[in-house]
């Protein structure tokens, strides 16, 4: 258990009961090559721990921000309790060198599998402090953790689609609503490809491409989004 307790003084919280802490870091492909290890793996930890998180993100953002409507709150939340999010924190944190794994999936670092491992593992890592420290230390987890990303979220609006973002920075930087126009319209009907340019006034920003009108001004939103810096 000295290894976990390293993982404890990193989180900040120590556990009555370290087996629930040691569960939480265990994938279910550890147990396809321990079939007798004590534990079962992290999926009902996880289970619960996402419901936690999420509960405690929604009473931080409701107590927090009295004068946002609904919509920003919503999407500020997904940002927060994201898969992306979760990884980062899970990166931070060094909870990889913690995880449970078989010995392929441990060959397979930096793939979005092991992201998508690493972020779930954050969830039951959650679930497991609720189980063994109560609502208030998971707040304490989070609120350490996860809440800090928040600024940036909110400064970078990184929460919004790209659509949404670029006119909102075209409007609040120059006082502009942005145009798509379509430049080229190929293929027959059922195979559709367009190429459509994103126009701050006369100022060419940007082209993006799709098999829609609505994917190509996305395409070019977020290119338009690089392009500008914000």
């Amino acid at each position: 258990m000295s290894k976990l307790s390293n993982l404890e003084k990193r989180i900040g919280i120590f556990f009555k009961n370290k087996d629930l802490l040691q569960q939480a870091l265990i994938h279910r492909s550890y147990l396809n090559e321990n079939h007798d290890f004590y534990l079962g793996h992290n999926e009902r930890l996880e289970f619960l721990g996402d419901a936690v998180l999420e509960i405690i993100v929604t009473e931080y953002l409701y107590l927090n921000f009295p004068n946002s409507p609904e919509g920003d709150l919503t999407n500020w939340r997904a940002s927060l309790v994201n898969s992306k999010m979760l990884f980062s924190v899970a990166s931070n944190l060094g909870v990889e060198d913690y995880l449970f794994l078989s010995k392929g999936e441990s060959k397979d670092k930096n793939s979005k599998a092991r992201q998508y491992i690493l972020a779930n593992s954050i969830e039951a890592i959650i679930g497991s402090i609720y189980l063994d420290q109560g609502i208030e230390l998971s707040k304490k987890f989070v609120v350490e953790n996860i809440i800090p990303e928040l600024d940036d979220i909110i400064k970078s609006k990184s929460y919004l689609d790209p659509k949404s973002r670029f006119q909102e920075c075209s409007q609040e930087k120059f006082g502009i609503t942005p145009i798509y126009k379509v430049l080229k319209e190929e293929g027959p009907d059922h195979n559709k490809h367009f190429t459509v340019g994103l126009f701050l006034e006369d100022e060419l920003v940007s082209t993006g491409s799709g098999g829609s009108k609505q994917e190509a001004q996305v395409d070019a939103a977020d290119k338009g989004i690089k392009i500008k810096n914000w």
